[in-house]
Protein backbone atom coordinates (compact mmCIF):
# COMPACT_ATOMS: atom_id res chain seq x y z
CA UNK A 1 0.00 0.00 0.00
CA UNK A 2 1.80 3.03 -1.01
CA UNK A 3 0.89 6.48 0.67
CA UNK A 4 1.81 10.06 -0.11
CA UNK A 5 2.98 12.43 2.05
CA UNK A 6 3.31 15.77 1.15
CA UNK A 7 3.88 19.34 2.43
CA UNK A 8 2.73 22.36 -0.11
CA UNK A 9 4.28 25.96 0.43
CA UNK A 10 2.65 29.57 -0.98
CA UNK A 11 5.88 30.75 -3.12
CA UNK A 12 6.47 34.76 -2.52
CA UNK A 13 9.63 35.15 -4.61
CA UNK A 14 9.70 32.30 -7.65
CA UNK A 15 13.22 33.06 -8.71
CA UNK A 16 14.28 33.11 -5.37
CA UNK A 17 13.14 29.79 -4.40
CA UNK A 18 14.90 28.40 -7.83
CA UNK A 19 17.85 29.70 -6.59
CA UNK A 20 17.29 28.32 -3.57
CA UNK A 21 16.70 24.86 -4.74
CA UNK A 22 19.32 24.92 -7.16
CA UNK A 23 22.08 25.73 -4.39
CA UNK A 24 21.03 22.61 -2.66
CA UNK A 25 21.59 20.54 -5.44
CA UNK A 26 17.93 20.04 -6.90
CA UNK A 27 17.66 19.88 -10.79
CA UNK A 28 14.14 20.69 -11.93
CA UNK A 29 13.29 19.28 -15.24
CA UNK A 30 11.34 21.18 -18.34
CA UNK A 31 7.60 23.06 -17.64
CA UNK A 32 4.64 20.38 -18.38
CA UNK A 33 1.31 22.05 -17.83
CA UNK A 34 -1.11 19.41 -16.36
CA UNK A 35 -4.65 19.17 -16.60
CA UNK A 36 -6.34 17.88 -14.12
CA UNK A 37 -10.08 17.31 -13.36
CA UNK A 38 -10.55 16.26 -9.68
CA UNK A 39 -13.81 14.07 -8.69
CA UNK A 40 -15.57 13.77 -5.47
CA UNK A 41 -17.90 11.30 -3.98
CA UNK A 42 -21.52 11.39 -4.92
CA UNK A 43 -23.12 13.45 -1.78
CA UNK A 44 -19.93 14.63 -0.52
CA UNK A 45 -19.70 18.43 0.29
CA UNK A 46 -16.25 20.48 0.79
CA UNK A 47 -17.60 21.51 4.82
CA UNK A 48 -17.42 17.42 5.78
CA UNK A 49 -13.38 17.70 5.54
CA UNK A 50 -11.70 14.59 3.24
CA UNK A 51 -11.20 12.10 5.83
CA UNK A 52 -13.27 9.20 5.20
CA UNK A 53 -14.03 9.63 1.42
CA UNK A 54 -11.83 8.04 -1.42
CA UNK A 55 -11.33 11.09 -4.20
CA UNK A 56 -9.93 10.65 -7.86
CA UNK A 57 -8.40 12.80 -10.29
CA UNK A 58 -8.00 12.78 -14.07
CA UNK A 59 -4.66 13.84 -15.52
CA UNK A 60 -3.44 14.79 -18.89
CA UNK A 61 -0.01 15.94 -19.54
CA UNK A 62 1.09 15.63 -23.12
CA UNK A 63 -0.51 12.96 -24.14
CA UNK A 64 -0.77 10.61 -21.18
CA UNK A 65 -3.59 10.38 -19.12
CA UNK A 66 -3.28 9.18 -15.50
CA UNK A 67 -6.33 8.10 -13.37
CA UNK A 68 -5.58 8.55 -9.24
CA UNK A 69 -7.78 7.52 -6.30
CA UNK A 70 -6.64 9.64 -2.80
CA UNK A 71 -7.75 8.34 0.30
CA UNK A 72 -6.49 10.75 3.01
CA UNK A 73 -5.08 9.36 6.36
CA UNK A 74 -4.19 11.30 9.25
CA UNK A 75 -5.06 14.80 7.15
CA UNK A 76 -5.47 16.09 3.45
CA UNK A 77 -1.86 16.03 2.82
CA UNK A 78 -1.58 12.49 3.85
CA UNK A 79 -3.15 9.60 1.22
CA UNK A 80 -2.76 6.01 0.17
CA UNK A 81 -2.89 6.34 -3.87
CA UNK A 82 -3.53 4.11 -6.20
CA UNK A 83 -2.22 5.49 -9.96
CA UNK A 84 -2.91 3.60 -13.51
CA UNK A 85 -2.13 5.68 -17.07
CA UNK A 86 -5.14 5.27 -18.96
CA UNK A 87 -5.72 5.41 -23.05
CA UNK A 88 -9.04 7.47 -23.42
CA UNK A 89 -9.55 10.36 -20.84
CA UNK A 90 -13.26 10.61 -22.23
CA UNK A 91 -13.45 6.98 -21.23
CA UNK A 92 -12.29 6.93 -17.71
CA UNK A 93 -14.49 10.15 -17.23
CA UNK A 94 -17.57 7.90 -17.95
CA UNK A 95 -16.19 5.08 -15.81
CA UNK A 96 -15.78 7.25 -13.09
CA UNK A 97 -18.95 9.00 -13.10
CA UNK A 98 -20.85 5.26 -13.39
CA UNK A 99 -18.57 4.42 -10.66
CA UNK A 100 -20.53 7.41 -8.71
CA UNK A 101 -18.35 10.13 -8.86
CA UNK A 102 -18.85 13.85 -9.34
CA UNK A 103 -16.57 16.28 -11.54
CA UNK A 104 -15.68 19.05 -8.48
CA UNK A 105 -13.22 21.09 -10.09
CA UNK A 106 -10.90 21.53 -12.92
CA UNK A 107 -6.90 22.15 -11.83
CA UNK A 108 -4.84 23.90 -14.68
CA UNK A 109 -0.84 23.39 -13.83
CA UNK A 110 2.71 24.21 -14.90
CA UNK A 111 4.62 21.88 -13.06
CA UNK A 112 8.46 21.38 -12.80
CA UNK A 113 10.00 18.29 -10.88
CA UNK A 114 12.99 17.39 -9.37
CA UNK A 115 14.92 15.39 -6.82
CA UNK A 116 16.43 15.70 -3.65
CA UNK A 117 17.06 11.93 -2.36
CA UNK A 118 13.91 9.89 -1.31
CA UNK A 119 12.27 13.81 -1.62
CA UNK A 120 9.85 14.82 -4.52
CA UNK A 121 10.09 18.16 -5.54
CA UNK A 122 7.79 20.07 -7.64
CA UNK A 123 7.27 23.98 -8.19
CA UNK A 124 4.19 24.28 -9.43
CA UNK A 125 1.96 27.98 -11.11
CA UNK A 126 -1.51 27.52 -10.64
CA UNK A 127 -4.11 29.93 -12.52
CA UNK A 128 -5.51 32.10 -10.69
CA UNK A 129 -3.53 30.79 -7.67
CA UNK A 130 -0.19 31.26 -7.52
CA UNK A 131 3.61 29.59 -7.42
CA UNK A 132 3.46 26.82 -5.06
CA UNK A 133 6.40 24.36 -3.67
CA UNK A 134 4.98 20.84 -3.00
CA UNK A 135 7.13 18.15 -1.52
CA UNK A 136 6.09 14.33 -1.60
CA UNK A 137 7.14 10.99 -0.05
CA UNK A 138 6.16 7.99 -1.54
CA UNK A 139 6.25 5.38 1.44
CA UNK A 140 4.61 1.76 1.96
CA UNK A 141 5.59 1.48 5.74
CA UNK A 142 3.88 2.37 8.62
CA UNK A 143 6.01 5.73 9.39
CA UNK A 144 3.77 8.00 10.81
CA UNK A 145 2.70 10.26 8.38
CA UNK A 146 2.90 13.55 10.59
CA UNK A 147 6.46 13.53 11.51
CA UNK A 148 7.74 12.77 8.15
CA UNK A 149 5.69 16.06 7.08
CA UNK A 150 7.82 17.69 9.88
CA UNK A 151 10.68 16.40 8.37
CA UNK A 152 9.82 18.03 4.89
CA UNK A 153 8.87 21.25 6.46
CA UNK A 154 12.45 21.54 8.24
CA UNK A 155 14.12 19.99 4.64
CA UNK A 156 11.68 23.61 3.19
CA UNK A 157 12.58 25.68 5.88
CA UNK A 158 16.48 24.70 5.53
CA UNK A 159 16.08 26.43 2.07
CA UNK A 160 15.99 30.42 3.57
CA UNK A 161 13.39 31.79 1.09
CA UNK A 162 10.20 32.81 3.01
CA UNK A 163 7.56 30.62 2.26
CA UNK A 164 3.99 29.69 3.63
CA UNK A 165 2.71 26.28 4.40
CA UNK A 166 -0.60 25.98 3.57
CA UNK A 167 -2.76 22.71 4.32
CA UNK A 168 -5.08 23.20 1.65
CA UNK A 169 -5.31 20.52 -1.20
CA UNK A 170 -5.27 21.92 -5.35
CA UNK A 171 -8.37 21.33 -5.41
CA UNK A 172 -9.58 23.98 -2.54
CA UNK A 173 -7.20 26.16 -3.70
CA UNK A 174 -8.83 25.82 -7.38
CA UNK A 175 -12.13 26.46 -5.46
CA UNK A 176 -11.08 29.77 -4.12
CA UNK A 177 -9.53 30.93 -7.11
CA UNK A 178 -11.22 33.81 -8.82
CA UNK A 179 -12.98 32.95 -12.07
Amino acid sequence: MAREIETKYRVRDPDALLDALAAAGVELGAPARQDDQAYAPRGWDPSQGKAGFTFARLRTQGRTHTVTTKTPVANAMECVEHETAVADREAMHGVLTALGYVPSVRIVKTRRTGTAGPIGVCVDEMAGAGVFLELELVVDDDRDGRAAQAGLDAWARGLGVELERTTDTYDTLARRAPA
